[in-house]
């Protein structure tokens, strides 16, 4: 029988830049929340994660980086392992944490993703950043990727992921009539929808007009369908059952119904059936013994907007080509059938590279612990998350999906 893990507590700092505060400082802020969430102190964990992707490049800390971090905390002398898998790092920080809880070797371990990414004086580093999520020994089949896919060469002042997303959004478009305005009405919906949350970067409504009017980045993106860059941090204390009891946090406490981490494979581009997010939310839902008609909100990663329609389709909210139709009902906005990205998503929450896959979570978890003020989704009782970072071949380099259910009444 496969060991139940729960999450006991977790946090988010507020995204955003952040001028004042370091990785260190982030990571500090967001280990005290979710130690207090979770009831617990310093002394009870066995072991930690650190998630982190940018450190090494923007400010030249490239090893050690987590033992840096938790040290000024008093969490020394423990486990602790440095996580770096592009956008998916902090997911991964977690997938990792639960084999060795289910393999016996602790009850109690820590996760943390933290992200200093906003340096005005180092634009230089930071796209170099951006570059390195790709083949950087293949920029001749990543620039031929996105020309066959109906895209445009990169473009300077943007990363190469808008370019990259921006081709596939132009085959979607071509392949199944989706349009330009589905995407800023995706956009619209979670700018809405971070306006309601405290703790996202930006947190101003706009209508489909105002995104389709907003800056131009790469057709079809305006900014507003584009994710910002972001400092910020998310932590959370997991356990097994006895680690749970221990702590006497189980009242609050989320079970993992599912976790799967896969990496991409070599298939065609217009294989959107075997696409990694899809297998990913196979290996959840199969995990989780769940469809995808339980899932009662998700949050995904919309990097850009036509990121989050392709992941609606991925876990099987809607098929390809629908998107736009159930946008228009109102389906996967606050207040509808299946609310997606109720945070605000990247493009209004932020996206602090690290930290994200954590972010997700806290957000899904507030909502399932029935915490989460005026965007609660009523009744949620099950919530995936879809991370996915890099970018090779075709398709993202890896990408997480998690389940996870609410606790018992």
């Amino acid at each position: 029988m496969t060991t139940p893990v729960f999450i006991a507590g977790v946090s988010m700092t507020a995204l955003g830049k952040r001028p004042a505060d370091t990785v260190k400082s982030l990571t500090a802020e967001a280990v005290r929340e979710a130690l207090a969430d979770a009831g617990a102190q310093v002394g009870d964990i066995e072991a930690a994660w650190f998630s982190n992707t940018r450190q090494p490049m923007l400010e030249g800390q490239n090893t050690v980086r987590g033992q840096i971090a938790l040290r000024p905390l008093g969490l020394t002398g423990i486990p602790v392992v440095n996580v770096e898998n592009a956008c998916a790092s902090g997911s991964t920080a977690l997938h990792q944490a639960i084999q060795w809880l289910r393999a016996g070797a602790g009850d109690i371990a820590l996760i943390v993703g933290a992200e200093k990414m906003v340096w005005p004086d180092r634009p230089e580093r930071v796209a170099a950043a951006f570059m390195g999520g790709t083949d950087i020994h293949d920029r001749e089949g990543v620039l031929g990727y996105i020309a066959a896919m109906g895209g445009e060469a990169p473009g300077e002042g943007r990363s190469l992921f808008m370019d990259l997303y921006a081709a596939q959004a132009r085959a979607h478009m071509a392949r199944f009539g989706t349009t330009q305005e589905d995407f800023a009405r995706l956009a619209a919906k979670n700018h809405t929808a971070a306006a309601l949350n405290p703790k996202s970067q930006y947190r101003t409504p706009m209508t489909v007009d105002q995104v389709m009017a907003d800056k131009p980045i790469v057709f079809p993106f305006t900014r507003a369908m584009c994710a910002p860059v972001s400092d910020g941090a998310a932590a959370m204390v997991v356990c097994t059952a006895k680690g749970l009891s221990r702590l006497g946090a189980a009242a609050r406490a989320v079970r993992v119904r599912g976790c799967a981490l896969v990496s991409a494979t070599d298939r065609a581009p217009e294989d959107y059936a075997n696409h990694i997010g899809r297998r990913a939310a196979r290996a959840a839902y199969e995990q989780a013994g769940l469809g995808p008609e339980a899932v009662d909100l998700a949050e995904v990663h919309d990097a850009t907007s036509y990121a989050e329609l392709q992941q609606i389709e991925n876990l099987g909210l809607a098929v390809p080509g629908e998107v736009g139709a159930r946008l228009r009902a109102g389906d996967f906005a606050l207040g509808g059938r299946t609310p997606v990205n109720p945070s605000g998503g990247l493009v209004a929450k932020g996206h602090p590279v690290g930290a994200t896959g954590i972010g997700q979570l806290y957000e899904l978890i507030q909502h399932l612990r029935g915490e989460a003020g005026d965007r609660q989704v009523a009744g949620a009782r099950i919530a995936a998350a879809e991370n996915g970072g890099g970018f090779l071949g075709v398709e993202e380099a890896a990408t997480v999906v998690t389940i996870l259910e609410r606790p018992a009444a």
